[in-house]
């Protein structure tokens, strides 16, 4: 796994924009301390639980396109600071790139803060998709880690 971007100084501007000092930094430490005390694995359905509380609480409006959906979920993204996604669908599934996610200032916790700040979309972006008319049953579950900062993410029927 990647653990920059390519470019030093984009990555600065989005670490300013992203992770303000104070607030950041105290999310950071509780995030850390708590997949620390229980384990990662174990941390991630909590993670998700977050995501899907989130994604109630800013549910999306109803879209009749991809595109429409797209559109949504960057404007919500946005509006949290948490970079952009991409969707692009195939016979079976659909998969979301999400790029720009918020990296950690601590080198040493960037990997971890990845892996727990994925979890918590994993449950935004399937609570977001049943918003949308999606089942119970189809998932949304990280596919690829192109970076810390670049993740792509499956929506699919996981039978």
């Amino acid at each position: 796994m990647t653990t920059t971007l390519e470019n030093p100084a984009l990555l600065g501007w989005f670490r300013g924009q992203q992770t303000p000092e104070g607030w950041f930094d105290l999310l950071a430490l509780i995030v850390d301390g708590m997949v620390r005390n229980v384990g990662e694995l174990e941390s991630q359905p909590f993670l998700r639980q977050m995501g899907v509380a989130l994604a109630e609480q800013y549910p999306l409006p109803p879209s009749e396109t991809v595109g429409e959906l797209e559109a949504s979920m960057n404007a919500q993204l946005a509006r949290f600071g948490w970079g952009c996604v991409e969707i692009d669908t195939s016979e079976n599934d659909l998969t979301l790139r999400h790029q720009a996610l918020p990296v950690s200032r601590i080198e040493d916790q960037q990997s971890r803060w990845c892996h727990a700040f994925c979890a918590i979309l994993e449950g935004l972006y399937v609570r977001w998709m049943q918003g949308q008319g999606g089942k119970a049953h189809v998932t949304v579950s990280r596919d690829r880690l192109f970076s810390i900062s670049d993740v792509q993410f499956r929506y699919h029927n996981p039978q």
